[in-house]
């Protein structure tokens, strides 16, 4: 079934343009996707069909009806697994750094689902076939723990979980700059930012709420490293609310991490986090109940080898 959008356009938008209207409004999707389904014929106004520059007047009714997406076909490899923990109901995934969670375009080879998969053939149809068994993600840089349902007693349970906020997680990672505190609280809405709309920021119009508390373990002359417990999980949003203080993470490309390198005296030191290639983030620790016996779990990955010498160097 297509999903169908509608909008009454007000005093504030009249005489914008309907491809700005529909970006502005619907978040996302890109212009460049706006742009081709208007072409595409899947927008009407006023139940006509619009140009894409078209321009926009008051109480004009703008329908969007999105094609259902198709399902991709995601086949399994036999890639290798750092398995934390395996149950009839769950698998805890020590994830690397640099693996995808799930398949998109652009990479539909190579990620944890087409490993899942593998490993556990009975996945497939758990929580949709584009995303078996996944009730939360890391980014691609990010390493650690992460858990997958392998039934739908699972699969909702933990969904419940984690959209209450009972999951602990608790993150490790290197910042710019040493902290004006050893500890503190980060409370900003984040959404779409305002300029780029790609990248998530506490600069926005719609933002959700975000809290993310972080504890300073130990300061250097350019760095800090913090222990990280986010209360919610909104998309990027340790890096985004670290980014909005003023402390991006180290090696993140998205949001600020990689462009202050080049600000280090040390060019030893700026060389090896460049040859990293990834955000000095991780996902230490996972706790949560189990979904059929109830007890709480809590499962630990170490810190990558790659992260642990970056530490060493700077000390």
């Amino acid at each position: 079934m297509p999903q169908v959008y509608q909008f009454l356009v007000g005093k504030e938008a009249v005489a914008k343009r309907l491809d700005a209207y529909l970006a502005e409004n619907m978040p996302s999707l890109s212009r460049s996707q706006v742009k081709k389904i208007i072409e595409g014929g899947f927008v009407t106004v006023n139940n006509c069909a619009p140009k894409v520059a078209q321009k926009l007047k008051e109480n004009d009714t703008v329908q969007v009806s999105l094609p259902a997406p198709k399902p991709l076909e995601t086949k399994p490899e036999n890639i290798p697994l750092n398995v934390l923990h395996e149950d009839e109901d769950i698998i805890v995934i020590n994830k690397p750094a640099g693996m995808v969670v799930h398949p998109a375009p652009g990479n539909y080879a190579g990620t944890l689902v087409n490993a899942l998969l593998y490993h556990c053939p009975s996945l497939t149809g758990i929580g949709g076939v584009i995303r078996p068994g996944i009730v939360h993600r890391l980014d691609k840089g990010t390493s650690g723990t992460l858990v997958v349902a392998k039934n739908d007693l699972s699969h909702q349970t933990l969904s419940s979980q984690f959209k209450k906020h009972t999951i602990f997680r608790l993150y490790h990672c290197l910042v710019y700059g040493t902290m004006e505190s050893d500890q503190g609280i980060v409370a900003l809405p984040i959404g779409r930012d305002i300029s780029h709309r790609k990248k998530m920021s506490v600069r926005t119009k719609k933002g959700r709420e975000s809290v993310t508390n972080w504890k300073m373990l130990k300061g250097y002359r350019d760095f800090s490293w913090l222990e990280i417990k986010p209360e919610t999980g909104r998309t990027h949003q340790i890096r985004v609310h670290l980014s909005g203080i003023g402390h991006p993470v180290v090696g993140d490309p998205v949001y600020g991490g990689v462009s202050r390198l080049a600000n280090l005296k040390d060019k030893s030191l700026m060389e090896s986090i460049k040859k990293l290639n990834r955000p000095i983030l991780h996902a230490s620790v996972l706790g949560f109940h189990h979904p059929r016996t109830k007890e709480y779990l809590e499962f630990t990955a170490p810190l990558p080898t790659e992260i642990q010498e970056i530490l060493d160097i700077i000390q």
